[in-house]
């Protein structure tokens, strides 16, 4: 029986959002609408069965999309979050453990680098290995005025969305063998930047170079390292600070599907990349942007 087509500009929320406002890092549990992460629509085909992932910013958005949809892919899951974000990382917890799989909870701030390390080893120890690792958490500020823009903040920015990068991934290549993906998470700031996030745009496009010299550098390893580049997306980022709270109500309507996205439409992106699927592919950014191309 054929499945129906489905308008991909309906398919998700499409109205203007309420004006909100959280301070950070956000819930998604206090969202209005709370994001779509695939809670009760995603459904697994094995194709990760036996797996062990590390996600970090797994607690919401696009990390609990993740989370989800590899659960029921067959992996068993460990999470990073910060400790304010409890709530949301029980709920990712009992859905990770509903799949069939382990979950594992170690919250703690990756701006640090001993946490870095510390989160690798843990989470290695946890799950008796790391075959995935997917470096997702992020920091975004919107600021309009470089001379406002201060150190403290651009250093933040950088420690937590590119540095942590270095530091995890130097800390698992003792651990990660030959098959393992790494999946990083850039933005299609990369490409398009805008005026309000000088810092968050400049910190993605570095992610962005990192990710294709990583892969060269471990693709005779047999590891395979590639990247997505989400455009608007639903998430905590958003209406914890990320943008002026005036600009919530039309977030995503200038994309060229009219809406923005919800973390649930990225899933499947990051499943393919974990998976045997995609053995041929490293090096590459994966766009996901509702039309604003990357390229």
């Amino acid at each position: 029986m054929k499945k129906p087509n489905i308008n991909p500009t309906t398919k998700y929320y499409h109205k203007k959002y309420p004006p909100q406002h959280q301070k950070y890092p956000g819930l998604d549990g206090d969202m209005t609408p709370k994001p779509d992460c695939g809670e009760d629509t995603y459904i697994g085909h094995n194709r990760l069965a036996g797996r062990r992932a590390l996600i970090t910013g797994g607690d919401s958005g696009i990390g609990r999309a993740v989370a989800i949809a590899f659960a029921r892919e067959g992996a068993d899951v460990a999470i990073s979050y910060l400790p304010a974000e409890q709530s949301d990382a029980d709920e990712v917890r009992g859905l990770i453990e509903s799949a069939g799989q382990r979950a594992f909870l170690i919250p703690g701030d990756i701006s640090r680098e001993s946490f870095c390390k510390k989160l690798i080893t843990s989470a290695a120890k946890l799950m008796g290995g790391i075959d995935i690792l997917v470096l997702n958490a992020g920091y975004q500020q919107y600021s309009d005025d470089i001379e406002t823009l201060d150190t403290e903040q651009l250093e933040k920015t950088f420690a937590i969305n590119l540095f942590s990068m270095f530091w995890m991934t130097r800390a698992a290549m003792p651990i990660l063998t030959p098959g393992a993906s790494i999946i990083t998470t850039t933005s299609i700031q990369a490409y398009q930047p805008g005026k309000s996030l000088l810092d968050y745009a400049a910190s993605k496009a570095a992610i962005m170079a990192f990710t294709k010299a990583l892969a060269k550098q471990l693709a005779p390893k047999g590891i395979r390292v590639n990247g997505v580049a989400p455009g608007p997306i639903w998430t905590a980022l958003q209406v914890a600070g990320g943008r002026a709270t005036n600009t919530i109500p039309r977030f995503g309507m200038d994309t060229p599907i009219g809406r923005a996205g919800q973390p649930a439409e990225l899933a499947g992106v990051y499943v393919l990349l974990a998976s045997d699927e995609s053995s041929y592919t490293t090096a590459e950014i994966y766009g996901v942007t509702g039309g604003d191309h990357t390229m």
